[in-house]
């Protein structure tokens, strides 16, 4: 997790076409994260925002896929949130 001036940066490894959609946490520096959604054309990619978004208490809007839109390995920026804040959020939010 790194902060910038537009918000945390953050890492995570998504495990698509999961039977439930689930933050597993952090192994290696990296969020693990279990979606149902199929990845295909953004689904994934939409469910992991608004997950995330809800997790963090921002809208779904506020997280950017900075890296890795057709991947696995992702790093989303979230809008307005120190990182400090982010890994408090993402720590209570955990579902």
């Amino acid at each position: 997790m790194r902060e910038h001036a537009e918000g945390a940066t953050l890492r995570v490894r998504v495990k698509p076409r999961a039977s439930k959609d689930a933050i597993e946490g952090v192994h290696e520096g990296t969020l693990n994260v279990r979606l149902s959604a199929p990845p295909i054309e953004g689904e994934a990619n939409a469910a992991l925002q608004r997950l995330l978004g809800r997790a963090a208490r921002v809208p779904p809007s506020s997280v950017k896929i900075l890296r890795g839109t057709s991947g696995r390995e992702k790093v989303l920026r979230f809008a307005g949130l120190s990182a400090a804040e982010l890994l408090l959020r993402l720590e209570t939010g955990r579902s």
